[in-house]
This record gives C-alpha cells, sequence and structure tokens, in this order.
C-alpha cells in the first residue's frame, strides 16, 4: 500500500516541481538623497516550465517587499477623569519598517493559512510573528495598533489584483516606495502558488542608501556626534546674526 501511495505521489509531483519563479527588478539600489519623494520599482518575471501547466487549479502570485526591522512602542489610551491618557504601552522589539504586498487576488482566497504560517506573507503574520517572539501578551490587539498606525502613514499596504498575469506565464507589478525611507536592505519576496500552496518562491535584496549630503550629515550626526553637534551650533548663530544683519540694513534703508 506504501509504495502505490508513493508511486501516485511521484507521478503527481513534476506538474507542481517543474514549474520555477524567475524575477527581476527595474532597479536594485534606491538613492535617497536631499529631494528624495519616493520612487517606484518594477518587479516582472515567469514561470519557467519543464511541463505543460496543470489543467486543474489556478495559478496565482504574490509579491511582497519588506523594510529594515525596527523597535516599535505601541501606547494603549484609556479615560481617566474624563482625560484620555497613555495608560499602558508595549514593545514590539522588531517590526518591518515598510510592508507592501501586491497579488493576483485577494490573499484569503488565493493563500491558504498553513502557508501563511510558514512563509509569513500577510502583514497581521508578519507583524504578530515579532509580538509573538517578545512574549507580549494580547498578541493581536498590539499587532493590530502596529498595523494601522503603518497603514495611515503608507508604509503597509496590501493591494488584491495589482500583480498582472498573462498567459499563466508572465507577470509583473508596481511597488511604491515611499519618501519615509529607512536606509537599510529591503527584501523582495515572489512566491508561485497553485490552489493555496506555494510552489516556488523566489527573493532579492533592495539597497536603500543615503547619498551626497544626506550621506555625509548622517555619518557625521551617529560617527561624530559632538562635531554634528557644534556645527549644528554655529550654523543656527550664523543664521541668526544674518537675519538680523539682513533686518537692521532693510530697517535703515
Amino acid at each position: 500500500m506504501i509504495r502505490i501511495l508513493l508511486a501516485l505521489f511521484l507521478l503527481a509531483s513534476p506538474a507542481h516541481a517543474s514549474e520555477k519563479v524567475i524575477a527581476g527588478l527595474s532597479q536594485n539600489r534606491v538613492a535617497i538623497t536631499a529631494n528624495f519623494d519616493g520612487t517606484g520599482i518594477l518587479i516582472f518575471g515567469a514561470v519557467k516550465r519543464e511541463a505543460p501547466p496543470p489543467t486543474t487549479g489556478p495559478l496565482d502570485v504574490i509579491i511582497a517587499v519588506s523594510g529594515p526591522e525596527r523597535p516599535v512602542v505601541v501606547r494603549k489610551k484609556a479615560r481617566v477623569l474624563g482625560i484620555w491618557v497613555n495608560k499602558e504601552s508595549r514593545t514590539v522589539s522588531s517590526a518591518p519598517s515598510f510592508y507592501a504586498i501586491a497579488s493576483t487576488g485577494p490573499l484569503p482566497k488565493i493563500l491558504s493559512k498553513s502557508e501563511d504560517l510558514r512563509y509569513k506573507i500577510t502583514i497581521p503574520r508578519m507583524v504578530a510573528e515579532k509580538a509573538a517572539a517578545d512574549g507580549l501578551s494580547n498578541i493581536d490587539e498590539f499587532a493590530s495598533a502596529v498595523i494601522r498606525i503603518r497603514q495611515h502613514n503608507g508604509l503597509y499596504t496590501e493591494k488584491g489584483g495589482k500583480v498582472n498575469l498573462a498567459d499563466q506565464t508572465l507577470f509583473d507589478t508596481q511597488i511604491a516606495l515611499p519618501s519615509a525611507l529607512v536606509e537599510g536592505d529591503y527584501k523582495a519576496r515572489v512566491f508561485l502558488l497553485r490552489d493555496g500552496r506555494v510552489i516556488d518562491d523566489f527573493s532579492k535584496t533592495i539597497a536603500v542608501r543615503k547619498v551626497g549630503m544626506e550621506r555625509w550629515i548622517y555619518n557625521l550626526a551617529h560617527e561624530r556626534p559632538l562635531i554634528y553637534g557644534l556645527l549644528s551650533l554655529a550654523i543656527a548663530i550664523l543664521a541668526g546674526w544674518l537675519a538680523s544683519t539682513i533686518f537692521r540694513l532693510l530697517k535703515l534703508s
């Protein structure tokens, strides 16, 4: 009986195993300058097959881009003597500073819960996993707060139906990166699915770096804080002196 089941499995598996995702990015490096106001990255690819595609089960693609992880403090407000104050707070040691998902369809319809648990694809699963690692109570409550705040700031987005899939082979989507990007390495992940199950995945790193004057100021502030403070004070004094001089000259004229 075991041999029969194994034979059936081997006969059924090549169709899925032969489907591989190949993907690329329009750019793998983003430069943050003084006038940086956001950018977009085109993520595209194709499905490589060694056999005709299966006739059963739809093919879907999910593309997720996540930013460097940073600590997040979540505060819970309560009404005390008629005034809303911060009564309780929790710190999530690490959560993605940016997370954007695009897919061929709504995630609840194309991604099973077990696969989401395994690959940590959806925003709630990603954040809840980090909160659980910190041993926080009321994980869902604080994870929802983190998501709500960052969705409001445009840092967490989920867009079903935004991945174009042509002829069950070619796909592409545009991921918007906002101006408030944290410097670091961003990870782009592409998932190929059938019947809610991930059959292949691909990942690539996007380097986001400050350049030019932004880079110099950032390095000075973090590596030479004393010099940075003195320089900032000198600039403030000089700006104040110039402003007063110009005002006095205008008054005299």
